[in-house]
């Protein structure tokens, strides 16, 4: 659909409080062209103009997965099913795997780590219109500690000049931006432990500073305490996992809550759907002090951004929702939520265009049976989804 008028009971164009009951959304040539009132737009929009009415819907930007893996296989040994697959093989099960995404209302995915820079091959397929799927923001290989977190991928680095060809590798291989793996992380037993550091504080302004060389921001995988503060100091855009970890249990440092929200680094706390499991399996006493600094993150006015992990074991490319439903059971207001998914998303991964619903903005959006204000699991209620206007075909 070149142009198209959606109507529907209601329109969150983003903020997600921001409510425009029995609306209209106008799409044209991939963007966003109008929104507002649906009786108005209805009257002065051309009769030749297609109308997609939607009642008992709610139209909403489309969601975005700030954390995903599309080389991984979601099964028990990832790392076997990337190192040995097929080249061909694997960019077909990549794409199959963004499908899904796009199917369950996600119309952009970051993807924080891949062998080959596969992903902006996918990324160039999906742009062009050969391949259908959400928009790509792709980080290919993560750099890591030799035998690190990861170190399969490709991007092992030791020295300064390690760090300097790889950052450059990447940039030249069409890297949106680069991740680190700042500490070690459960996916790679063999390497440091999830609270050990893999980068001296040097390092990682080393690694911010050659990014900004290259005009790419840092994404930082980042499980310990003083992981943690090295990666804020050193200037990193995002935060992933962010779980405080220590050898003797979970400690958080409130002067670096303060510096994140003065710095406004974002915390992507990757939850799976799975998150009642992994929640019994850290234990009664863990857990409440993971959900305690999660809380005292936001108090503080930590910025957070939806990701899922999907493609580690047991994260699931289709269960977007289920990573949204953690945050509301720790008492995270709906409209709070979908900021998280949408507009705070877009701010936190630098897409002006992205995020909420206005004219001239891209026209990604979703359409819903039902009001996920009031119940998130209308979200799995997907009756249509555009992606830079293109309506997909599920």
């Amino acid at each position: 659909m070149n142009k198209v008028l959606i109507i529907a009971d209601r329109i969150l164009a983003g903020p997600a409080d921001r409510v425009t009951n029995d609306g209209a959304v106008l799409v044209e040539s991939g963007t966003v062209a109008a929104v507002g009132v649906a009786a108005e737009l209805d009257a002065a929009v051309d009769a030749q103009v297609p109308r997609l009415r939607s009642p008992g819907a709610t139209v909403m930007p489309g969601m975005i997965d700030c954390h995903v893996h599309l080389a991984f296989d979601a099964g028990p040994n990832p790392i076997s099913a990337v190192a040995e697959a097929d080249p061909a093989e694997l960019s077909l099960a990549m794409a199959h795997r963004a499908q899904q995404m796009l199917a369950a209302g996600v119309t952009t995915v970051r993807d924080l780590g891949d062998r080959d820079a596969l992903t902006v091959a996918l990324r160039t397929s999906i742009s062009s219109g050969a391949t259908v799927g959400p928009r790509i923001v792709a980080a290919t290989a993560p750099l890591t500690s030799p035998g690190g977190h990861c170190g399969f991928l490709g991007g092992e680095v030791n020295t300064d000049d390690d760090i300097r060809a790889q950052i450059a590798s990447n940039a030249a291989a069409g890297a949106d931006l680069i991740k680190v793996m700042a500490s070690g992380g459960a996916l790679t037993p063999s390497g440091p432990r999830m609270w050990e550091a893999q980068f001296t504080p040097g390092q990682l302004r080393l690694i911010v500073e050659e990014a900004e060389r290259h005009g790419l921001g840092v994404a930082a995988h980042a499980h310990g305490s003083e992981t943690i503060a090295h990666c804020v100091i050193a200037g990193v855009r995002t935060l992933e996992h962010c779980s405080w970890r220590t050898a003797e249990g979970i400690v958080h440092d409130p002067a670096v809550i303060r510096r994140m929200v003065e710095d406004d680094v974002a915390v992507c706390r990757c939850v799976s759907g799975d998150w009642r499991l992994f929640l019994d399996q850290m234990g009664p006493e863990r857990a409440k002090a993971m959900v305690e600094v999660i809380l005292e993150m936001r108090e503080a006015g930590v910025r957070f951004i939806a990701g899922t992990d999907a493609g580690v074991p047991g994260a699931r490319f289709g269960d977007y929702v289920g990573m949204l439903e953690f945050f509301a059971s720790l008492g995270f207001a709906h409209a709070e939520i979908l900021d998280m998914a949408t507009v705070n998303a877009a701010h936190a991964l630098g897409l002006s265009d992205a995020g909420v619903l206005a004219p001239g903005k891209r026209a990604d959006l979703i359409i819903v049976d039902g009001n996920p204000l009031a119940e998130l699991n209308a979200l799995r209620r997907i009756q249509h989804v555009f992606t830079a206007g293109r309506l997909f075909a599920k």
